[in-house]
């Protein structure tokens, strides 16, 4: 929410400087995030007119323009690129050393196209004052050259944004904010009465609501032989002040409501409206051309605004063009209503729309204020535009509920720890608009309609005390009694915390993406079943839930890939939903990498991928995706020696480029391995892309046994013993099985066996020396030393149990 500091000062009367004003609206909760001086950034800007503007020599979308910047020197030639550059033109002109924010540039003397530019003509965007881009900025022909163009169109004024959390509706208007400064201290509340408009005649238009759930309220009101045109100086530049374009005068005094009092209206060219109005859900397949220029597809979840023609606006969200208000408009319909929030919110996120006037609605707008705020229009419609109104005409309420609360003064005491008098709080409460009844313990309290968010006797405490200050909410021990204090984290926070700093430990960059995916996605990794299909989903391409991160972690790593930066390393650490029980929705690790992330140092690589040392590049980037698994798994404690590795995996992952990590059949940790091409195809990715998705509930939770306090680490005294051996075995025997065989040779001195090479024939390519069924798998055996150092006999004993071992299980021969 936007406004300027003269705006505020419409509704509050105050000579509080601007900084205290911005912290006391932190401390009520309504933080300030920024405070813009735009006079001070915008000084080097002038108001120049444009002599001439000649086709570029060279180019067909540039104009060589000759500007009259004001200071009374020769012109200025200015290469403009912009459709509206034209001879008589009254624009903005920045010289040479100017920084333009919008592109964030330092402008300089250039040649474009061979043509000398000394200077530059601006459009909005570029200021950064509004979005428009269609062209270098419109200024009246009477604007002065020469004077800043800041001053004149009243940028002075300081901008304050403030970031507004959902529950705070009234305060989407700037005459709710200066109601809760004046109840903090900050100034006298300005608040005149709005007297009703004497209708002249009867309005021609009548409404008709069909469904109330939709449209509890709706007003209207007709004002005939109005002369709509530019509106006034002071409503622009209120407009443009806080980013917004002034487009004509009845369509300005709506967004004028729009920020100033948090009523959203929409006006109708009443010519353009063929018979009554009429409330109802669109018919499947209608269509409307709205005002942002966009034609929309409509579905009987829709709530409309309907003539004989058909549609006219999208109710609560944006009107339609057909029946826009412009320059020969003479009589206007002024509507004001109220929607149903939720519907509000479902359509704008339906259709993508995302408008001051839903972000109103869908927070809850002030109900009694529906026909106050149609009669203030009036009051601006016929004060700038003339004409005659008619008499309203309304539908359904006016008001909201009344609701009143029983509220124990205690109840401030009991929640926030403070005292507050109950005089100051009537002074409080009142200066919010509560209405108070009653001085002894429990008194009455009258919830105003703006405030839709004060439901209780919480509500209320928190108003007060953000008014009296959370500051002086006194700081209160908790006690902590005699027993030890219970870890703060459960341990699946602990492992998610675990997992993410030793995959961040691996050189890979956490990710957070949607958790909701597409349909076709969802089902290629296992999901898509009915019950996680959202209901309302925000986007078209995210309709489910999601059972892997990985789709996710795909589209961002391609994301990358796209804008130039192949080598990607991103993980992520979430929840995956496998169907609608509380156990279903378990936790994941994953990890995707791509192009020269590898940790192995691969290396570029233009070869024909079907080449087989691509092939075995592929195969080692493979092993880097379980590095990245087993280092998670290690950082999270699982029992490393425990863990099965067993070839292939999931339909997508390549089948000959991939594994499962199990600890037996029944407790499938996850997977990794090559994503299948025809996966990769469907998500829409380049090239190989290495995977691993773990599930962190399944792993076996380290047992803890009462021990007597150790050294945090203990090194031995006696330096450890490495020996390498190679075993011939059949192809079918697994690596991991060699593996556990010489660890269980000796428990207490074997430290660690690892596979250090598989030597076999491959497609073309033959194994010397070893028979085609055959394959070599070598492995590097630690011997550590407990009591002495051991002799080389010792060492030779051992290393015979390990070839003694691994032989009589997999039936492997030590190779020669």
């Amino acid at each position: 929410m936007k406004f300027t500091l003269s705006w505020l000062k419409e509704h509050l009367e105050t000579d509080e400087p601007l900084d205290k004003l911005a912290d006391k609206l932190t401390m009520i909760g309504l933080e300030v995030e920024n405070i813009e001086d735009k006079a001070k950034a915008l000084a080097p800007f002038t108001i120049a007119r444009v002599i001439s503007a000649e086709q570029h020599p060279n180019a067909d979308r540039l104009r060589v323009c000759m500007v009259d910047t004001g200071d009374g020197g020769a012109p200025v030639q200015v290469v403009c690129g912009a459709p509206n550059a034209r001879a008589g033109l009254v624009s903005v002109f920045s010289p040479p050393g100017t920084y333009i924010p919008g592109k964030d540039i330092t402008l300089g003397v250039g040649t474009i196209r061979g043509v000398e530019s000394r200077g530059m003509l601006c459009s909005a965007a570029e200021l950064q004052i509004s979005e428009d881009r269609d062209g270098i900025m419109e200024l009246p022909a009477d604007a002065p050259l020469g004077k800043g163009y800041a001053d004149w169109a009243g940028l002075g004024d300081p901008v304050i944004e403030i970031n507004l959390t959902p529950n705070r509706q009234d305060c989407t208007g700037v005459h709710g904010i200066a109601r809760d400064l004046s109840a903090a201290d900050m100034g006298k509340f300005r608040e005149p009465g709005i007297r009703p408009i004497k209708g002249e005649f009867p309005c021609p238009v009548q409404v008709k609501v069909e469904d109330a759930a939709l449209c509890p309220g709706f007003a209207l009101r007709l004002v005939r032989g109005v002369k709509n045109g530019p509106s006034p100086e002071w409503l622009q530049q209120r407009l443009t002040s806080i980013g917004l374009r002034p487009i004509n005068a009845l369509v300005d005094i709506t967004n004028f409501m729009t920020y100033d009092r948090a009523r959203p209206l929409h006006v109708f060219d009443a010519k353009k409206v063929k018979g009554n109005l009429t409330v109802r859900r669109a018919k499947d397949g209608e269509t409307l051309l709205a005002l942002d220029g966009r034609t929309y597809t409509l579905d009987s979840n829709v709530c409309v605004i309907a003539d004989e023609h058909g549609v006219e606006s999208l109710a609560g969200i944006m009107g339609g063009e057909a029946s826009g208000c412009d320059d020969n408009t003479t009589d206007v319909l002024i509507e004001s209503a109220l929607w149903n929030e939720i519907n509000i919110a479902q359509t704008g996120r339906k259709l993508g729309i995302n408008s001051d006037a839903r972000y109103r609605f869908e927070r809850g707008v002030d109900p009694a204020f529906m026909v106050p705020g149609l009669e203030l229009a009036t009051k601006l419609v016929l004060e700038l535009c003339g004409g005659t109104p008619s008499e309203n005409v309304v539908v359904g309420k006016q008001f909201g509920e009344d609701r009143v609360v029983d509220f124990p003064l205690s109840e401030v005491k009991r929640l926030a720890g403070i005292e507050v008098p109950l005089v100051e709080v009537k002074l409080i409460l009142t200066r919010l608009g509560f209405m108070l009844a009653g001085n002894g313990p429990v008194v009455k309290i009258a919830i105003p309609s703006w405030r839709t968010d004060v439901q209780g006797k919480a509500d209320i405490v928190e108003e007060i005390v953000r008014i009296v200050g959370v500051d002086k909410v006194p700081m209160t021990p908790f006690d902590r009694g005699e027993e030890p204090r219970k870890p703060v984290l459960t341990p699946m926070q602990q492992r998610t915390r675990r997992a993410k700093r030793a995959l961040g430990a691996r050189g890979m960059v956490e990710a957070v993406t949607w958790s909701f995916i597409t349909n076709d996605a969802a089902k290629l990794f296992g999901g898509g079943q009915s019950e996680l299909v959202l209901a309302n989903p925000i986007a078209a391409d995210l309709s489910d839930m999601r059972p892997s991160l990985l789709p996710g972690l795909v589209a961002a790593a391609q994301a990358n890939i796209n804008r130039g930066y192949p080598d990607v390393a991103l993980f992520e650490v979430g929840q995956v939903f496998r169907g609608d029980r509380p156990e279903d929705q378990l936790v994941a690790a994953s990890g995707v990498r791509h192009g020269l992330s590898s940790s192995l140092g691969l290396g570029r690589n233009w070869s024909d991928p079907t080449d087989p040392t691509v092939l075995r590049t592929t195969e080692k980037r493979v092993l880097e995706a379980k590095a990245d698994a087993f280092a998670m798994l290690a950082a999270v404690g699982a029992p490393m020696q425990a863990l099965q590795i067993v070839s292939g995996g999931p339909a997508w992952l390549h089948p000959g480029r991939s594994g499962t990590i199990q600890i037996g059949p029944q407790n499938v940790l996850g997977y990794f391995g090559e994503l299948h091409p025809r996966a990769a195809e469907a998500l829409g990715a380049d090239g190989p892309m290495i995977v691993f998705e773990l599930i962190l509930e399944p792993i076996p939770q380290g047992k803890q046994r009462a021990t007597r306090a150790k050294p945090v680490l203990e090194l031995s005294a006696f330096q450890p013993v490495s020996r390498d051996f190679a075993f011939i075995v059949d192809r079918n025997v697994k690596a991991g099985d060699i593996v556990r065989a010489a660890q269980n040779a000796d428990k207490k001195l074997i430290t660690s066996v690892t596979v250090f090479d598989v030597y076999q024939a491959s497609g073309n390519y033959e194994a010397k020396g070893i028979d085609p069924d055959k394959k070599s798998i070598a492995i590097a055996v630690t011997i550590q030393p407990r009591e002495k150092t051991m002799t080389d006999q010792e060492i030779d004993a051992v290393a015979a149990k390990v070839v003694a071992e691994v032989t009589k299980k997999t039936g492997g021969t030590l190779r020669a």
